[in-house]
């Protein structure tokens, strides 16, 4: 199955931690986790993508999904991953959510 536009992207947070995921067919096939660092910042600190799907949209897509909900929830985002931050790095688009 290749990379759509259908795979919904899940949000979930509890005690200062949380996921951006996707499921298909009953299994997490993509995630990144951030932790809560004060009131207007998250900590970035994982991105995973089962390695059938490597290499397409899901890890972007995962990326597209937490900074705009950082836009939304007016947070700024710490890329301790390395993914991110190369991400971050690519481009000046991400500037007014990335905590430097």
């Amino acid at each position: 199955m290749s990379d759509t536009a259908q795979d919904a992207i899940q949000h979930s947070e509890g005690g200062g931690h949380g996921e951006f995921f996707i499921m298909r067919e009953g299994k997490r096939v993509a995630e990144l986790t951030y932790s809560r660092s004060g009131e207007s910042a998250v900590v970035v600190g994982h991105t995973w993508v089962d390695p059938k799907h490597r290499g397409g949209t899901l890890a972007p897509s995962l990326v597209d999904a937490v900074v705009a909900w950082a836009r939304e929830e007016h947070q700024k985002i710490v890329p301790a991953c390395s993914y991110v931050r190369r991400v971050f790095s690519s481009s000046n688009k991400f500037d007014d959510v990335w905590s430097r």
